[in-house]
């Protein structure tokens, strides 16, 4: 374990330790359902459910059963594998029907139609509910009615709202404009407030209802028949179909070397890819030589970055309708490093712009058990309370993940039936050692694989501790190639950044994501968060 200088100790809090387990969640009340499975006998998949289950109901603003669900891990007997749990478009949403559509409800020329942000276009099939089933059933050791009761009785008794669920929820007031949205999220006409207790009983009953009777209700059930019927009556596309031959994959995850560490990503349509092939760039040109507070490091690290952006908003898409480049190879990435410039800059944009999805938010959450089960588990709506459509009396609010497409037919992410889009979001699994494992994420858009970048180079190349290498200021490319650093960035980094050749802006932290993190090392277990949020690593 790495040893910590007291006197030097600059965190905002300690590593979070535990003898049985570790949950490090975005929300407290999250973190304590996942502890309580752990209690009850749950191992760490079981406790990732609970916890997903519980931050719908107790962070509704970013994630929920409208949503899709991904998860990296290494189990107890030693496999390493993915999850992918997200649906496609309808098999009826065409670009030329989508882009018909949108122009008659905008009022525009078809040929000037674009995909819209929100609204029943924008609905992909949710992914969470069979991706919750699959990991329990698969995995776990509990039952479905065990994971989500915590959750169920969040929705049910109530819970107090915190501050940053309290501004982020003010949004819903000007997205829902449908009754059942009102009536689901905004009973009494408004967000609630700091403090107050919020009930969701809609919610709560459709959790109780997948408990009891499985995942299939939302796939097949009648609570199908009300997601079906939201996203049509709102002139969408989704049909039974496209709900009822939805099924989550295992499959294996991509991976890279980076100075010793083995580092694991989801593979295409998620971004992992730009994770590998930023830290191969970064390798072949020895970016951590440089101190770990010095406009050179960030320089090295930032350029590798920008490049991978380039190439995976350029290639990754769902790989059953394109062929995506080997970018995660070192060959590719040697080839890469070769064209920075002299000093280092890349001729290159940040990317394909119209994704939408660069300060889009998240909730990520990462268990770690006794018996070596360490899960990193990543659940979200895209943006916020996600399309503004709740299905029926159901409480559960869909997706807008389908903003990702475009409806230009050149375009990488175009819009086709039954096309998974571009997903940002991607968990992390690290292995330092032989019987040394991490599970990580940072959340927020295109924060994501920036953040992963970071976090994996502060544990590898500078041996911070798991909180120390999560409360590192950080830095991050934006969407129009300005390289945005967080204002606790040491004086005298940004000027000498911008005489580099960076166009540099200063954002405040909220800007640059949230992180969780949980560690098995050599049976040691410990945890830590960035509190971007409400976060908190609990172990027991």
């Amino acid at each position: 374990m790495p040893t910590v200088d007291l006197d030097k100790f600059n965190s905002r809090r300690s590593t979070v330790y535990g003898q049985r387990g570790v949950v490090a969640t975005s929300q407290p009340l999250a973190s304590q359902a996942g502890i309580t499975v752990l209690q009850q006998g749950g191992n760490a998949f079981d406790a990732a459910v609970a916890t997903a289950a519980a931050l719908n109901v107790v962070e509704p603003t970013s994630t929920g059963l409208g949503g899709d669900v991904f998860a990296l891990y290494r189990t107890a007997d030693g496999d390493v594998g993915a999850m992918r749990s997200c649906g496609g478009a309808p098999a009826g949403a065409t670009r030329e029907r989508v882009r018909e559509a949108v122009a008659e409800e905008e009022g525009v020329d078809p040929a000037d139609a674009t995909m819209p942000e929100r609204g029943a276009h924008t609905v992909t099939v949710p992914g969470t509910a069979r991706g919750w089933e699959l990991t329990v059933e698969r995995f776990g050791r509990l039952s479905m009615e065990e994971a989500l009761a915590p959750a169920i009785r969040y929705a049910i008794e109530g819970y107090p709202v915190t501050e940053v669920v309290a501004a982020q929820w003010r949004h819903g007031e000007e997205l829902f404009t449908d009754e059942h949205a009102r009536a689901a999220y905004l009973p009494d006409g408004r967000a609630p407030t700091v403090g107050e207790r919020v009930r969701l009983p809609n919610l709560g009953r459709s959790l109780e209802r997948v408990a009891d009777e499985g995942a299939d209700v939302v796939y097949e059930g009648d609570i199908a028949e009300r997601i079906v019927a939201e996203v049509r009556s709102k002139g969408g596309f989704l049909d039974d179909d496209d709900l009822a031959s939805f099924e989550p994959e295992l499959l294996d995850p991509v991976s890279t070397t980076y100075n010793g560490a083995e580092v694991y990503e989801l593979p295409p349509n998620n971004q992992g890819l730009v994770v590998l092939e930023a830290l191969n760039i970064a390798g072949v040109r020895d970016a951590a030589r440089h101190p770990l507070h010095s406009p050179e490091r960030v320089h090295e690290f930032a350029e590798a970055t920008k490049l991978a952006f380039h190439d995976g908003h350029r290639y990754i898409t769902d790989p059953d309708y394109e062929e995506v480049p080997p970018l995660g190879s070192m060959e590719y990435a040697r080839r890469r490093a070769s064209e920075l410039d002299g000093e280092g800059l890349a001729d290159a944009s940040f990317g394909v712009p119209d994704a939408r999805a660069e300060d889009a938010d998240t909730v990520l959450l990462c268990v770690a058990d006794d018996e070596g089960n360490v899960v990193s588990y990543i659940n979200s709506r895209f943006a916020g309370f996600g399309s503004g459509l709740v299905a029926g009396d159901t409480g559960i609010a869909l997706q807008n993940r389908g903003a990702s497409f475009s409806l230009d037919a050149d375009h990488p992410n175009r819009l086709a039936p039954g096309k998974r889009p571009f997903h940002t979001l991607i968990p992390g699994l690290a292995r330092f050692g032989a019987d040394d494992w991490a599970a990580f994420g940072v959340m927020g858009g295109y924060m994501q694989p920036q953040g992963h970048v970071q976090v994996i180079s502060n544990l590898v190349d500078y041996d911070l501790p798991l909180q120390a290498a999560l409360d590192e200021p950080r830095w991050r490319y934006r969407e129009d190639s300005s390289l945005a650093l967080e204002e606790r960035v040491a004086d005298g980094i940004a000027p000498k950044l911008a005489r580099m050749g960076h166009d540099v802006r200063t954002l405040p932290a909220s800007q640059f994501g949230g992180a969780q993190i949980v560690r098995n090392e050599d049976g040691i277990l410990s945890g830590a968060t960035e509190p971007r949020k409400d976060g908190l690593a609990v172990g027991y």
